[in-house]
């Protein structure tokens, strides 16, 4: 595994270059396979790249028939409650880019139980990737202050989970019912990036990279332990 850490002066630098490599990775993956699977994460430093993906800039260079957006966690909420993963990405991207209905895969949040929503969720990604690897092109992830991703919180059970590509979990945060890819999948990705924005960040770096076990760490985001490169990007006021 490759590991690389790149700073930035602030988020608009920082966004702007996690941009540009997620669509390197798109017009490598179409070229080769035909289609780009991408795993998003909610949050405000990803909320400034799809910004800027739907502008005039970046909007027409993209191959959009030929892209497929799916969530790394959601929250147990209808889509259109302003807390939803999914209701900011169409705010700032979906509603603004001429990607098809078919190719947009958001977590459902419509179960009765969402226990039954997450194994619908891995039935349709087990749909997607057919016979091959359970690989995203390229995977957005986020950290939490107490070192969460997706919804991996700390001392969670899924932490364990082995086979289940994604899960229903109850967390220390607000709503606490959440939707959550794991690692099983997590650490397939062919190219995964950490956009890590702002001073809040900065004690949980430090303690991550101070982390002597990182495959063991009491930090859900340290294990996120991908087959492919692993990027995190930080802008200046997250480094310790």
């Amino acid at each position: 595994m490759k590991m690389e850490t790149r700073v930035f002066a602030d988020i608009d630098a920082l966004s702007r270059a996690a941009l540009e490599e997620v669509l390197r990775i798109v017009h490598e993956a179409v070229a080769r396979n035909g289609r780009c699977a991408i795993s998003l994460s909610g949050g405000h430093t990803p909320e400034k790249m799809f910004a800027l993906w739907s502008s005039d800039e970046y909007r027409e260079g993209t191959p959009w028939d030929a892209v497929h957006l799916f969530w790394g966690d959601e929250r147990y909420l209808p889509r259109t409650d302003p807390l939803s993963n999914y209701a900011m990405t169409k705010r700032t991207l979906l509603d603004r880019v001429p990607i098809r209905a078919a190719n947009v895969h958001p977590m459902p949040t419509d179960f009765l139980k969402a226990e039954e929503a997450a194994r619908a969720y891995a039935a349709e990604l087990r749909s997607f990737f057919a016979a091959g690897s359970p690989a995203f092109d390229a995977q957005l992830l986020g950290l939490g202050s107490e070192g969460h991703t997706a919804s991996l919180f700390p001392a969670s059970s899924a932490l364990a989970e082995k086979e289940a590509w994604c899960l229903a979990v109850t967390v220390p945060a607000t709503p606490p019912q959440r939707l959550t890819l794991t690692y099983p999948i997590l650490n397939q990705a062919r190219n995964t990036y950490f956009l890590v924005s702002g001073e809040s960040k900065k004690d949980i770096v430090r303690a991550i990279g101070a982390d002597p076990d990182l495959a063991a760490s009491q930090y859900p985001a340290a294990r996120v332990r991908p087959v492919g490169p692993l990027y995190w990007f930080l802008d200046q006021a997250a480094v310790p």
